[in-house]
């Protein structure tokens, strides 16, 4: 029950409601009686619906799996029960129950079509969509379930009309053998901060910038604010800077805005993910639909790439270089290694600039098939809130991602600043920056190795470092009744609540934070 109401409560929030708007949850019919979805029914008192396998695969899903195809007759139960539900009665929610790969779903009923809100999404066992009704008007001919084809659950109304969200349906189904969703993909470290005023150790972001010289590039850029960006120099200045052809280089709004196209461009069965990591690119995939299979590095192993645990029919792997949240500078061949054809290799090399002379990165070679590199530039130069960064891929990887673009992505001032970074002096200035960095962190391991409670990840190489002490989750309380904000572990696949990421920052800082950290262990006790 506990785990069909947390996902159903997750899918209502995804879509911007509440349990109020529920009117019914349907599943299978074999499996209307399973106690977690019978009591989960009650807990938000609508009825529990069931549907036979043949009235399931009656219904065409956008998002189809072969495992329930294969056990139910249906490719995805979860949506399937909810758009029924939905036509048939008003929204509602739908579980799946057991290793057979059974569905339900619940639904809102009007007397119409049903339109699919929010795609299935999955916890350990419960499969989760949520639907729509539609009313059917007096002169329209419309079948019982209807699927627009709008991305992210918006529903539009007619034409000239705004946008309109009907009454909602949600279904979930269980399947044994998917991933849990217990992380919250969508928490980053900006949250930490937010509406406080604590010393900063959550955000990658190094302080005390933009510099000034890029400030003044950038406000010098807003008098040109009338035109339409143009994008060809700073392009034409990333490209040489990694002595590639401009047709392996894609501008974006952040490296975010990568992982987002990457999802909606490629047509990718099987993508995997390289966990611990940033979580972007996960949530991406599956906000497009993809059923995403995770590679889950050991601490045991010092959180360290083996090729062979990766799967060798995956055809797209993500993986984080130098890794976000633990640190780890996985050697430039290990990664190499992840290559084949038939297969897209994403390295997210956002935090390589922090690294003295970049060793280990992939970023300008054209000798590995698949490949696609991403780069940040708001972290080294202090520029997230404007959204810069880029990919370096092959030239028909690159269109296909800048076909899924909309218009003029990227500002005048983001251009303008990306153009900037790629400037010697800008490169010197990266990597007099990165040293510092390595300075400074050696100087908060070895600090926090005068802790018997804390151990932190060896060969730390990123602006930060990741650290485990028992019942960290109340230490980051306690630190923030200190006046400071750590990066909570526990929303990173593959880490839990006992591991917090904390920033590299300058020595005084630091200090402060040591200070901080003792005390807070011993309030502990």
């Amino acid at each position: 029950m506990d785990e069909v109401l947390a996902l159903v409560d997750g899918v209502l929030r995804e879509a911007g409601l509440g349990r109020a708007g529920v009117r019914s949850l349907g599943t299978l019919d074999a499996r209307a009686a399973e106690p977690g979805l019978v009591v989960a029914a009650a807990v938000l008192g609508v009825p529990l619906r069931g549907f036979t396998a043949g009235e399931l695969a009656a219904v065409p899903v956008p998002h189809p799996s072969e495992l329930p195809l294969a056990a139910t007759g249906t490719a995805s139960v979860a949506e399937a029960a909810a758009l029924l539900a939905a036509a048939g009665d008003g929204p509602g929610a739908g579980t799946e129950a057991g290793g057979g790969g059974t569905g339900a779903a619940a639904g809102v009923g009007a007397g119409g079509g049903a339109v699919l809100l929010v795609p299935k999404r999955k916890s350990a066992r419960v499969t989760c969509a949520l639907a729509a009704s539609v009313p059917v008007r007096t002169n329209e001919d419309a079948p019982a379930v209807r699927l627009l084809p709008l991305p992210h659950g918006y529903i539009a109304g007619e034409p000239g009309s705004p946008p309109t969200i009907p009454t909602p349906h949600t279904t979930a189904a269980m399947d044994m053998h998917t991933h849990t969703d217990a992380h919250d993909l969508r928490h980053h470290g900006d949250a930490e901060v937010r509406d406080e005023k604590l010393i900063d150790l959550a955000v990658n972001v190094r302080t005390n910038t933009p510099p000034e010289w890029l400030r003044e590039r950038i406000a010098a850029s807003l008098t040109g604010l009338a035109a339409y960006p143009d994008g060809r120099s700073a392009r034409a200045a990333v490209a040489e800077r990694h002595d590639l052809p401009s047709n392996r280089v894609l501008l974006t709004a952040g490296a975010a805005e990568a992982f987002v196209l990457l999802a909606r461009a490629l047509p990718v069965r099987r993508p995997v993910v390289v966990h611990p990591q940033f979580t972007e690119p996960e949530a991406a995939l599956r906000d497009a639909g993809h059923e995403v299979g995770r590679v889950l590095l050991r601490e045991e192993d010092g959180f360290r790439l083996d090729p062979a645990s990766v799967p060798q029919d995956a055809d797209l792997v993500v993986i984080g270089n130098p890794t976000n949240p633990t640190s780890v500078l996985h050697p430039a061949a290990t990664i190499a290694a992840l290559a084949r054809p038939g297969r897209t290799l994403v390295v997210d090399e956002a935090f390589m600039d922090a690294v003295p002379g970049e060793r280990e990165s992939l970023a300008g070679r054209t000798d590995v098939p698949g490949l696609v590199v991403l780069r940040s530039l708001t972290k080294t130069w202090g520029l997230a809130g404007l959204r810069i960064g880029y990919v370096l891929a092959e030239p028909e990887t690159i269109a296909a991602l800048e076909r899924t673009q909309p218009l003029w992505p990227v500002s005048t001032p983001a251009l303008v600043a990306a153009e900037a970074c790629m400037s010697r002096v800008a490169l010197a200035e990266a990597e007099h920056a990165a040293h510092r960095i390595g300075v400074e962190r050696a100087h908060l391991l070895a600090g926090l190795a005068e802790f018997d409670e804390v151990r932190t990840v060896a060969g730390s190489e990123g602006p930060f470092v990741l650290l485990r002490i028992d019942g960290a989750d109340a230490v980051r309380e306690r630190l923030r009744s200190l006046g400071f904000a750590a990066r909570r572990g526990d929303t990173f696949p593959g880490l839990d609540r006992n591991w917090l990421r904390i920033a590299v920052r300058d020595r005084v800082t630091t200090n402060r934070f040591l200070q901080a950290l003792d005390q807070a262990l011993l309030m502990g006790g």
